[in-house]
């Protein structure tokens, strides 16, 4: 884990990374808003979730945590998911019923606690409305994306992630250029499809999210990007499916990079 920082006023991201063997860091997030019904957008990798779970409860008290949103099941996403729900008996979890069945695989969700949501669901959460959406590219089918009406923040779970050689927290402080390579390099790896798909219908959502005019982007595999700076990203992913197909070569696993595995048991 790295230390957590702000995005906005009550937003806090909690940082980690995962190494990607010959092109650099991803980066892993989470987000914790903390006004309101404070909500969780997904909860880490199992690999962090110890340092996780204290980057947390520095920032919240378990008590307070009303909304644990997981964009998708994958398990940089749901690392440290089953310890909150232990420790914050008000949280409820907020997710596509496809990936709270596949969650179900490793652990049990009670139903009282499982509020489902569909791309085009929109769900009051105290004084915020939620819409959810389909991001471009995914590789789950259970994926939403979120978008917060309140302060204009879209939360889109893989999508428009990169790998960049040194993490930051903000899309200025990086260099374009790598910023924009490792983008449609994981936009690609995470949706290999993109090479086989009618262009016209995957403009389709990229169109609808770029619709909603977002204050902020926030991917969970990316730095914050905010205004101005967000119509290049909805650009740069409307050419993904006019590039090549992204191969690994032939020393990198990525599948097994981006699976991140449980810590090995204590001795």
């Amino acid at each position: 884990m790295k230390a957590s920082y702000t995005a906005g006023p009550d937003l806090h991201v909690l940082p980690s990374a995962l190494p990607i063997p010959g092109l650099g860091d991803q980066p892993v997030n989470a987000f914790l808003l903390r006004s309101g019904e404070p909500i969780l957008v997904d909860t880490g990798m199992p690999v962090d979730r110890e340092g996780f779970l204290d980057s947390l409860w520095s920032l919240i008290d378990p008590a307070d945590l009303r909304w644990v949103v997981v964009t998708h099941d994958d398990r940089d996403h749901t690392g440290a998911l089953a310890r909150i729900l232990e420790a914050a008996p008000h949280a409820k979890v907020l997710a596509n019923a496809i990936s709270v069945t596949r969650i179900s695989e490793e652990f049990t969700i009670p139903q009282e606690r499982v509020v489902t949501a569909n791309p085009g669901s929109r769900v009051k959460v105290g004084d915020r409305e939620l819409s959810f959406h389909r991001p471009p590219t995914f590789d789950s089918p259970g994926t939403l994306a979120v978008f917060d009406h309140s302060d204009g923040t879209l939360y889109s779970s893989d999508s428009f992630g990169t790998v960049v050689e040194e993490i930051s927290q903000e899309f200025t402080d990086l260099s374009e250029a790598e910023f924009f390579h490792g983008f449609e390099v994981l936009n690609r790896a995470i949706a290999p499809w993109t090479a086989l798909v009618d262009e016209t219908k995957f403009l389709a959502p990229v169109h609808e999210l770029a619709a909603l005019r977002p204050a902020k982007l926030l991917s969970a595999h990316g730095p914050t990007v905010r205004e101005a700076a967000v119509p290049r990203l909805f650009e740069a992913m409307a050419r993904i499916p006019s590039l090549p197909a992204w191969l690994p070569g032939a020393d990198l696993d990525l599948e097994a990079a981006l699976d991140a595995v449980e810590p090995p048991p204590a001795a």
